[in-house]
């Protein structure tokens, strides 16, 4: 396993070691002491699954209480994947990175708490999963909004995105409750 991390150094490109041949491929996308060895060292306490068509954006979440770590990775298709640091006291506040991740590069982004998170499906359909170190809690969620100037995210849109009531009012990052 090779993890990288990114403009934003908290966040991580995760590459597994990926064992192919003629039956097909095979590779761990979790293992607690790989991972630890590796400094990523979580408790998960959840996973998740949806599947969403081209120009489904969704994102970007994340919970003021209950903080989630998330270990996302796409099973079929294709997405951009975007992070947004939402930490007051980090140098980083109001940065993103994006990265693309896909079933055919089999890549996993580690996503720390204190971050929101969203996706853009770039192909025709996508199968995105992730692993959550705490629970979801509706009351705690909070949308930061997608197309917000201030983030200056480049999102790879030829017409307006699909999005869920909940996106589409997200909140400005300069509104946005954050952390400390």
């Amino acid at each position: 396993m090779k993890i990288t991390p990114l403009a934003l150094p908290e966040v991580l490109a995760v590459e597994p070691r990926v064992f192919g041949d003629e039956r097909g491929f095979f590779y761990e996308s979790w293992n607690r002491r790989s991972f630890a060895s590796a400094g990523l060292d979580v408790d998960f306490v959840q996973d998740n699954h949806s599947r969403s068509r081209r120009g489904v954006l969704r994102g970007l979440h994340y919970q003021i209480e209950h903080a989630q770590g998330k270990l996302v990775r796409v099973t079929a298709g294709e997405v951009l994947d975007v992070v947004v640091d939402l930490r007051r006291s980090s140098p980083r506040f109001g940065q993103h990175v994006a990265i693309t991740l896909s079933a055919a590069d089999r890549r996993m982004l580690w996503v720390p708490p204190g971050f929101a998170h969203g996706f853009l499906v770039v192909s025709e359909d996508a199968e995105f999963l992730y692993k959550t170190t705490d629970y979801w809690y509706p009351e705690h969620e909070r949308t930061l909004l997608w197309n917000d100037p201030a983030l200056s995210i480049a999102w790879p849109l030829d017409a307006p995105p699909t999005l869920a009531a909940k996106d589409a009012a997200g909140v400005p990052l300069a509104r946005a409750e954050t952390y400390a």
